[in-house]
This record gives structure tokens, C-alpha cells and sequence, in this order.
């Protein structure tokens, strides 16, 4: 079989898989759960298979795989079925395969009594299919199919609990935010098209390359609000949070694989694009270092476990984003591919903490004791995943982050003429501050979580098989993926990501002052969890992993209000290292308050409007013109008597009427 025709059924299985699911959920259920996970694995290997035989790509001198066919003429800018696949987009490939697959099977254990997994499972391989295409896509008009499937099937399955206004209101937050930005990225890529005269990737690097791109910054910048919406930067990033509604293998899939990934492997791909104008690297640099520290001191307020795990998901890809704005597409894509392994198994980790402990609330978890015990395969791949968060060495966070510094220190000391040096500083200073940070924030989850005081916690019982084993799975990456750092350059563009001596130490070390002040403060607070209980926000103790998390999140709603608002917890580090930045960071800083009134307020109030317009004054004149018709049928119906001499005499009159008429014109003329 040729690499092409490989190439082809990696997106294929999984759409064929996605079909049949839906087609075959009601009348051959027992089908589901196979056509669910064996084309996802199937779709994985052969991803594996393409990136061996494409080796390093273009980084050791392998050319990429091209391949093409024209899918329809349009007068003007042609578009055409196309494969574009060098060593990064194989690599990221065998991540969405890997990624796909673990969620797959995870979810028929953590979803095994809903009733609507069918429809679940078929959703999930959709929108790995999706991602898929993205990725392996060589025109930007079939990359924006799959960019778009993507956003459908995250509206689906973010409020797969649509029973709960949190999770209705989630899919909607998430489906229109994202929409905003598509707007001038679909703005963007035309003009790209047109500038080029091309869709075809290959083509418009060759025009950038050429110098003959008109207009890079404008273009440039309308595909960053895609970007920022798609892969959740600021100022578009408020969606994701909200987005921990839906299930948590969906968290999962968005978070390490797909939809957030997209945008920053957009970028990269079309990095040349973005390096064409120094401004827009400069404007993305100062929007991933907002993205980067805004998201981590939101991260260390929040009590919902897997709100925290957004929020860090935001910034791990401001890193990425900063990534690119200091011209290094391979530090960008090595962090991604890293940060999807220990991402995906911190939000599966969460599900069966979740599961576990009948709670999403860090504050009640912190009152329990022996949690560890009970889930200890959640429990000691967790920390391994919170270890490669906080980019302690030698697991692959700290690789991969440090690649990101080492670009940004490149630039800045203006060693890479890639980007300005403004960009380079901006990058470093916020990605080391954010280095504390989130040590800080990774050790305060790993304490409230695993260290907790106070009443045994709940036995659930074992979590199925399906559920642990992934785990493991994703640990192993998570835990060695750094030490091939050696053997990856080729891989990307053949630029060196081993880390040096400055910023390793400035990194190690920021982390290990985050955890250290927030071990510290915890052990000042932790007396005060036994003097302040939290309330019972424990699920039902015999719930099935899905249900116990929709009850989790219901009850947290109930005890502490929306998801926005802090638990009331003294006992929280948080609270002591955030002071009175605490409530507003537990808040996302009020970005939804600010959008509410500088947006949803007046387009509400724009909708009442024309809602009065039409009601009142378009309808006026609809009814009045309706009654006059009314009107004028009435009188005529009040001559229609049935009587013929009245007929004849009104004909008579009217005969003599016209005649005398006649006469009276003629006489005067």
C-alpha cells in the first residue's frame, strides 16, 4: 500500500466509522462500541505508518508528501483535494490518532449506561476525522471543511448533558465565540487565495517566499482572530472554561488533540504567512503573554478540577503561540505534541478523581482522606502528567517548554533574525513568569486533590479497566517523550530543541520556587479545612462515571453559584498567594462581565428593538391594510342580495349614469 493511499485513510476511517455508528446505533447497538474504537485505532496506525515512512520530512532532506487532485473548478481560484505531509504534521497526526484512540476507549467505560453513546461515539470519530484532515490537508479550503466539522461536533458533544442549563449554555458560548473569529479568518484566507492565486499551501509559501504577498500584515491579522477563537487565545479564549460542561473524555479530546490544537498547527504551517510582517508576530507575542499569565492566575483560583486543567490548557498554548511569534514553528509543534500526552491524561485522570471522590470541587476533596488509595492508577499518573505540566525534568514538558524559551531567548538576544526582539523579550519574561505559575497551580491541584484531611473518602468501587489502562498508555509519553529530544530535530525543520544551560535553570527554577511557595502556604492553611466543612457536595456514591460527574457538577452549582464564583474555602493556597486578586482571577478577570455589556447587553437590547419595529409598526400597517381589504369586501358583500331586479335597476341606473356623463363631455368639447 503507498504512502498516499495510507495518507488517505487516516481521516477516511474515522469518518466511515462515525457514519456507521450513527446508522447502525439503534437497530445493532452491540456494533457501536467496535465501530467506535477500531477505526480510531486502525486510523492511528496507519498515522504511525506515514510518519515512519515519511521519517524526518523535510528536516532530514525526506521531501514532503504532496499529492492532489482537482476537487472543482471555480472560475477564478481553483480548489483541489490535496495532501500536504512533512515531519510535523506526521508527528501531529500520530498524536490525534493516539489521543482519538485512548478517549475511545476510555469513553466505553466512562459512558457505558448513557443512553446516548451511540450518537456520543459517532460524534467523537467525526470530529477526529476532522482534525485529521486538518492536519494532513495541502488546500485551505478542505483544511476549512475540517476546521469547521470540528466546531460543529464540539456544539454536540460539549452539551452532551443537555439536560443541565450549564452545558446548553456551554455548547452555544463555545459555538458562537468560535464563530466570531472564523468570521475574518474566512476574510483572511480568501484574501490570501486571492493574493497568491492559489489555495494550495505549497503555492502560497512559494508566493511569501517570492516576496510577492500583498498586504502580509492585514492578512496576517485577520487569521490570528481565527486563531485566537479556534485555539482559545485572548481575547476569545473565555470559551473554553465554560466548556468543562460536557463530558470529561470530550474535555480530553478538545483539550490535548483537536479544535484547540488547530489553530496553533494553522500557524505553523503557514508561519512564513505570519513572519512576512514583524507587526503581527509582535501582536501575537503581546497576545500569547496576556494569554499565558492572565490564564495561570486564573487557573490557581479555580475550584472545579477540571477548570483548572482549562484555564492551564489556555496558557500551555500561549506558550505555543509565543512559540510562533518568535518565528520557531518546531518549538511550537514539539510543546503541542507534548503538551496533547500529559494533557490528555490529566483530564482522563480527572475523570476518574471525578468518579471517585463524587465531587469536581478541589475545597471537598481537600476534606477527604485516602483518596489515593483508592484510585491509585489515577493517582500516580497524574502526578507524573503534574510533573510534565510543571515542566520539572526529565518528563516532556520540561523539553518542550523549555524549546519555547530558548526560541524566545534566541530572539530577544537577536541571535534569530526570524522576529523582532520585542517579541523574543515579551515571550521570555511572560513564559518564565508563567513557569511559576503554573508549578504553582499544578501543586496546589496535586495537594487538594491527593492530600486531603478529614472523613475517609466515598468507595465507588473500582474504575472499569478500559478507564486505568489509557492512563498508563498516556503516562509513557508524558514521561519519556522529552528524552528523544536528541532524535526529533529532524522531525522539525532540523532546528535543534535540546535546552541550554540559562534557560533551564531559570525555568527549573521558577518552578521549583511556585511549588515551593505554594507546598508552604498550604501547609499554613490546611489547619483550617478541619474547622471549616464545605458542605456535602458528594454525587451519589453508586453513580456510573458520567452520571457522577453531571451530579458533581449540579451539586457544585447549587453550594458555590455559577462556575465562575470561588468556593469559600480558607483552607484554599490560593486565596494566600492570590490575596485580593483572588476574586477576580476566580472570575476569569470579568471578561464575560465586560463582553456582556459591551455586546450580548446592547445586541439584546438591538433584538427588542426590532422585535417592537416589527410587532408594533410593521404589523400596523400589515393589519390595517389587511382591515381596509376587510372593509371594502364587506360593503361589496352587502350589494351582492341575490335579487335580479336589483341588479338590473343598479345597471340601469349606472347605463343612464355613463350616458348622461357622455353627453355632458361632448357638449363641452
Amino acid at each position: 500500500m503507498t504512502t498516499t493511499t495510507l495518507a488517505v485513510l487516516v481521516p477516511l476511517l474515522p469518518f466511515l466509522g462515525a457514519v456507521a455508528g450513527l446508522l447502525l446505533g439503534r437497530t445493532a447497538p452491540g456494533f457501536v462500541r467496535p465501530l467506535a474504537v477500531l477505526p480510531t485505532l486502525a486510523a492511528a496506525a496507519f498515522a504511525v505508518a506515514v510518519a515512519v515512512r515519511q521519517g524526518g520530512g523535510a528536516g532530514d532532506a525526506t521531501a514532503p508528501l504532496d499529492a492532489s487532485t482537482r476537487l472543482t473548478p471555480t472560475g477564478s481560484v481553483p480548489i483541489d483535494l490535496a495532501l500536504h505531509i512533512d515531519g510535523f504534521a506526521a508527528l501531529v497526526a500520530v498524536l490525534v490518532g493516539v489521543v482519538a484512540s485512548c478517549v475511545q476507549i476510555y469513553s466505553t467505560g466512562y459512558l457505558r449506561g448513557d443512553a446516548r453513546y451511540p450518537s456520543y461515539a459517532a460524534l467523537v470519530s467525526l470530529f477526529t476525522s476532522a482534525m485529521l484532515l486538518v492536519v494532513y490537508s495541502g488546500d485551505l479550503m478542505v483544511l476549512l471543511v475540517g476546521w469547521e466539522i470540528m466546531g460543529i461536533c464540539s456544539y454536540f458533544l460539549v452539551g452532551h448533558y443537555w439536560e443541565t442549563p450549564e452545558a446548553r449554555a456551554a455548547s452555544l458560548k463555545a459555538f458562537l465565540v468560535t464563530k466570531l473569529g472564523d468570521v475574518p479568518f474566512l476574510i483572511g484566507l480568501f484574501a490570501l487565495a486571492s493574493a497568491a492565486g492559489t489555495f494550495r499551501i505549497t503555492g502560497i509559501l512559494k508566493t511569501v517566499a517570492d516576496g510577492q504577498l500583498g498586504h502580509p500584515t492585514l492578512i496576517a491579522l485577520l487569521l490570528l482572530a481565527g486563531v485566537a477563537g479556534k485555539s482559545a487565545q485572548f481575547p476569545l479564549h473565555t470559551w473554553l472554561p465554560d466548556a468543562m460542561a460536557g463530558p470529561t473524555p470530550v474535555s480530553a479530546l478538545i483539550h490535548a488533540a483537536t479544535m484547540v490544537a488547530a489553530g496553533i498547527y494553522f500557524v505553523a504551517r503557514l508561519l512564513p504567512v505570519f513572519a512576512a510582517s514583524a507587526a503581527a508576530l509582535v501582536v501575537l507575542a503581546a497576545l500569547a503573554a496576556v494569554t499565558m499569565v492572565g490564564s495561570a492566575l486564573a487557573a490557581l483560583a479555580q475550584d472545579d478540577i477540571k477548570r483548572v486543567l482549562a484555564y492551564s490548557t489556555i496558557g500551555q498554548l500561549g506558550y505555543m503561540s509565543g512559540a510562533l511569534a518568535v518565528g520557531d514553528r518546531g518549538a511550537a509543534v514539539f510543546h503541542l505534541v507534548s503538551h496533547g500526552a500529559f494533557k490528555a491524561l490529566l483530564f482522563l485522570g480527572a475523570g476518574v478523581v471525578i468518579h471517585a471522590a463524587g465531587t469536581n470541587s478541589l475545597a471537598t476533596m481537600s476534606r477527604m482522606r485516602g483518596l489515593p488509595r483508592r484510585i491509585p492508577d489515577a493517582y500516580w499518573t497524574m502526578t507524573v502528567a503534574l510533573l510534565a505540566l510543571a515542566a520539572i525534568p526529565p518528563f516532556a514538558g520540561f523539553f518542550s517548554k523549555e524549546s519555547v524559551l530558548v526560541a524566545a531567548e534566541h530572539t530577544a538576544l537577536g541571535t534569530s533574525g526570524t522576529a523582532p526582539g520585542a517579541a523574543g523579550w515579551t515571550v521570555l519574561v511572560a513564559g518564565l513568569l508563567t513557569a511559576v505559575l503554573t508549578a504553582a497551580y499544578a501543586t496546589r491541584l496535586w495537594l487538594l486533590a491527593f492530600r486531603g484531611h478529614g472523613a475517609e473518602a466515598p468507595d465507588h468501587g473500582r474504575q472499569p479497566l478500559s478507564m486505568n489502562a489509557v492512563l498508563w498508555v498516556l503516562a509513557l509519553p508524558s514521561l519519556a517523550l522529552g528524552l528523544t529530544v536528541g532524535h526529533l530535530p529532524g522531525w522539525f525543520d532540523g532546528h535543534s530543541l535540546a535546552p541550554n544551560l540559562t534557560t533551564s535553570v531559570l525555568g527549573t527554577g521558577a518552578a521549583l520556587i511556585g511549588g515551593l511557595i505554594t507546598y508552604g502556604c498550604w501547609r499554613h492553611t490546611t489547619a483550617l479545612a478541619a474547622r471549616t466543612p464545605m458542605g456535602a457536595v458528594a454525587a451519589h456514591p453508586d453513580a456510573e462515571p458520567a452520571l457522577a460527574e453531571r451530579e458533581a457538577m449540579e451539586a457544585h452549582t447549587r453550594m458555590y453559584g455559577p462556575a465562575t464564583a470561588a468556593a469559600p474555602d480558607p483552607a484554599d493556597p490560593g486565596r494566600l498567594l492570590l490575596g485580593p486578586l483572588h476574586r477576580h482571577a476566580a472570575a476569569g478577570f470579568h471578561l464575560d462581565a465586560l463582553y456582556d455589556r459591551l455586546f450580548v447587553r446592547p445586541v439584546l437590547a438591538a433584538a427588542r428593538l426590532v422585535r417592537f419595529l416589527d410587532r408594533e409598526v410593521v404589523d400596523t400597517y400589515v393589519r390595517g391594510a389587511g382591515a381596509g381589504a376587510s372593509g371594502l369586501g364587506a360593503a361589496v358583500r352587502r350589494a351582492q342580495t341575490g335579487n335580479a331586479q336589483t341588479y338590473l335597476s343598479a345597471l340601469l341606473a349606472g347605463s343612464v349614469v355613463l350616458a348622461i356623463a357622455a353627453v355632458l363631455i361632448a357638449a363641452g368639447a
